[in-house]
């Protein structure tokens, strides 16, 4: 009996010394499903690094006596219409499409945690005008917002980007106001109002280290929703332009041929598929790990 309470103090004392984030990816290792997500993504990302350096054949390689060939040993993923190795447009369309999701996350991410820690910190008749212009912002379709944005702009994969990121703060811009307003509540935040610390100073030594937990969860999930984004922008000719090897770009080029060259469809499209199912996976992975209520 002395053996067991002595153990299981010990493990009180080891929990004790370690720091919330390791005890985060303590947490994190436990889950099966984010560690294969997690394998998913660390795989697209190397794909986009170091894929194009290994593509068999050049993007814009055309061989029309090669056209609509299927997967063989010479194509992998088979030839699209005009005769052009899709393995090896898929492996430079990763780079592409990470390349889209994560600088638009980032940006609607830092945009929107500006936008939503300023509102929350401030109140009045700041939280109001900022909470308004989220809630029109949300009151429509984000792809049809992002239609729209683009349209203005004109087609153009970096248009593409910057509707993607403008479509994603207030999401982030609601979801850090939240917590916002109930850390400015905390004791330690009138603690510091007391002693005449400056609004700026508590706001980016106190409230912005506090509220970075959701944005993490949120902005790797953003991050599937952006890709896919993408690829609807390009399949709907908003986005990528020819001849860049886009994914959605490469769904949209191929859907003439679905019954001839299904193959042309369905690689791009599982390309799409499994990093959206990687990050997802990874996302819910680090919401239970970083979120205390998600916690047993």
């Amino acid at each position: 009996m002395a053996e067991i309470i002595q153990n299981r103090v010990q493990r009180i004392e080891e929990e004790r010394v370690k720091g919330p984030w390791q005890e985060a990816w303590t947490n994190f290792k436990k889950s099966k499903s984010a560690l294969f997500g997690s394998a998913i993504v660390l795989f697209f990302v190397l794909l986009a690094i170091f894929g194009p350096l290994f593509a068999p054949q050049g993007i814009n390689e055309q061989n029309l006596s090669m056209r609509l060939q299927p997967p063989s040993a010479d194509f992998w993923f088979g030839t699209d219409d005009l005769g052009r190795d899709i393995f090896s447009r898929i492996l430079h369309g990763a780079r592409i499409s990470l390349t889209v999701g994560l600088s638009a996350v980032l940006i609607s991410a830092v945009a929107g945690s500006f936008l939503g820690i300023i509102a929350g910190y401030y109140g009045r008749w700041v939280d109001t005008i900022i909470s308004r212009i989220f809630d029109i912002m949300l009151a429509f379709p984000s792809i049809l917002l992002a239609i729209a944005i683009v349209s203005i702009l004109g087609p153009s994969l970096q248009n593409a980007l910057i509707a993607i990121a403008v479509i994603n703060i207030p999401n982030f811009g609601r979801l850090i106001r939240s917590r916002v307003l109930s850390i400015k509540e905390e004791e330690y935040i009138h603690a510091a109002k007391a002693i005449g610390m400056k609004n700026s100073r508590i706001l980016w030594k106190h409230i912005l280290p506090n509220s970075m937990t959701p944005v993490i969860v949120q902005g790797t999930l953003a991050i599937a929703t952006a890709i896919i984004e993408a690829a609807a922008l390009g399949f709907l000719g908003l986005g990528a332009e020819a001849p860049q090897p886009e994914w959605g770009k490469m769904l949209a080029d191929a859907r003439m041929f679905l019954m001839n060259a299904p193959w042309a469809m369905i690689f791009p499209g599982l390309a799409i598929m499994l990093t959206v199912i990687g990050f997802n996976l990874m996302g819910d992975g680090l919401r239970d790990a970083l979120d205390p209520k998600m916690k047993s």
